[in-house]
């Protein structure tokens, strides 16, 4: 069997607003629970209830992964930072030169 060789590279992964997305998402999650939490007995009657209990389980999902994401946007953040502070260094340093 040969050894399969990508053509190209792979992009790069795009970031966008990410706790705002998960955020949004989470709180989807909840008020799909709140707004199915009256119908209850119906969901029971049909053998539905575990459409309720799925959205509980996707907003408390959606909480770790709030905490989640909220950790990983600060660790890129302070990672842009201790570069930028070392590339200002650097640039610095050539400047004023031996």
């Amino acid at each position: 069997m040969a050894k399969w060789t990508p053509a190209h590279e792979a992009p790069e992964p795009l970031e966008g607003p990410v706790v705002a997305t998960i955020t949004g998402g989470t709180i989807i999650w909840f008020v799909l629970f709140l707004v199915q939490l009256p119908f209850y007995g119906w969901f029971d009657d049909h053998g539905h209830v575990w459409w309720v209990w799925t959205c509980l389980a996707g907003g408390g999902l959606g909480l770790i992964g709030i905490w989640y994401v909220r950790g990983r946007d600060a660790a890129l953040k302070r990672h842009a930072a201790r570069q930028a502070l070392e590339e200002s260094d650097a640039s610095g340093a050539r400047a004023e030169g031996p």
